[in-house]
């Protein structure tokens, strides 16, 4: 059984929070088109959310990743898609290499405050030519001496604006393209950091999204995270989880958007009826609400496998491509049953279809999620059964 009463205890004080402290504000944060991230990650530090599967020693509670996947299922309860994205960068995107490679002077200087609630922290993958083709980034980390000084860009970084340091992935070799890239941690303090621009996104609103340029930005490589030309390696250990993190943080979403519509259309009439008594409605909610129950029993399982320390890669990547491909679905299917106001930004089922659209795109695209899998079973052209 992959939950237990001492989940059920951390579930129930975290959706106190996010009713109490969360969702009181999400409006006037989407409108703002940011939320305070250094405010509400120090409340969410102080209650121990932001290091449920961290080591105790730099401040996390050191449990199993089954604690950190319930936390991203109930951050589905928050009735946006932009903050809870912005706590996944910080719990299991930007992060979860640096507590597992990380020396203890890095992990002490960047994990230590980011679990606290003390940094913002983002991830630094992306780049205008390189996106889920990670093997492709340009931002270089030449060595001098005990420094590295990097110079380059990455683009779609969530917490862009906010973030005390960057979790860059960076060319710190010429060697093969898997195997000439390091992890670094980076202040975005240090000079040469600029925060180009915040983009302008259709959906997640609330979740400030920068583009950043690295000129001659000099860091001691003792901030790198492990071993140097590792990184790539680190990056897609590191997207299980985040990948699986996704997933989850939609179950709850996907749900309330379905509760939305069931009330919505029961309330709405048409020809002399509710909306909700035509068949092809309630059969389409029930689909999906099946759809969604699905999705909840592949997580799970990929969940139970990795704190088993199986790779997960194959589950975590279908996860992610299912949770994508329903969060445009269902959102689609929904909006329709709105109707004209469905169309309107005053609408739940609105947000929900603009803020869904991301799952296919980030963390690695539909489409490389399917190179992935048809890899691993050998029907890639010119791959061999069972590579990742």
């Amino acid at each position: 059984m992959l939950f237990t009463a001492d989940h059920d205890d951390i579930r129930r004080s975290l959706q106190k929070f996010i009713a109490n402290e969360i969702n009181p504000h999400v409006d006037e944060w989407e409108k703002a088109d940011i939320f305070p991230a250094h405010e509400l990650f120090k409340k969410m530090g102080s209650l121990g959310f932001l290091g449920l599967n961290k080591p105790v020693e730099f401040g996390g509670s050191g449990l199993d990743y089954s604690y950190a996947l319930m936390m991203a299922e109930e951050l589905g309860a928050i009735t946006c898609g932009g903050v809870p994205m912005a706590i996944g960068v910080q719990t299991d995107m930007a992060t979860p290499a640096l507590a597992r490679f990380g020396s203890d002077e890095v992990r002490r200087e960047f994990l230590a405050p980011s679990i606290a609630g003390d940094y913002v922290a983002c991830i630094g993958v992306s780049e205008p030519g390189a996106g889920s083709d990670v093997a492709s980034i340009k931002t270089n980390a030449r060595s001098d001496g005990d420094d590295y000084v990097i110079n380059g860009g990455k683009m779609w970084i969530t917490n862009g604006t906010q973030a005390d340091w960057i979790c860059l992935l960076a060319n710190t070799g010429e060697g093969p393209v898997h195997r000439n890239k390091s992890l670094i941690c980076v202040p975005m303090k240090s000079k040469g950091v600029t925060v180009a621009r915040k983009l302008d996104k259709m959906g997640m609103r609330s979740s400030d999204t920068a583009q950043i340029f690295f000129d001659n930005v000099r860091v001691p490589k003792r901030n790198r995270i492990g071993e140097e030309g590792k990184g790539f390696t680190y990056q897609m250990i590191q997207f299980q989880e985040e990948r699986l993190w996704g997933a989850a943080a939609c179950l709850k979403a996907h749900e309330y958007i379905i509760d939305q519509t069931v009330e919505y259309t029961r309330n709405r009439k048409a020809f002399g009826k509710s909306i909700l008594d035509n068949q092809v409605v309630h059969f389409t909610l029930a689909e999906m609400q099946t759809e969604v129950e699905l999705l909840r029993a592949l997580i799970y399982r990929a969940a139970e496998q990795l704190v088993a320390g199986e790779d997960v890669t194959r589950l975590a990547t279908m996860a992610k491509l299912k949770a994508g491909r329903l969060g445009r679905e269902l959102t689609d299917a929904c909006l329709q049953y709105w109707g004209g106001m469905g169309f309107t930004n005053e609408t739940p089922v609105s947000r929900a279809y603009r803020d869904s659209r991301l799952t296919s795109i980030g963390g690695g695209a539909d489409e490389v999620m399917l190179m992935v899998l048809c890899k691993m079973m050998g029907t890639l052209p010119g791959s061999a059964k069972g590579n990742a």
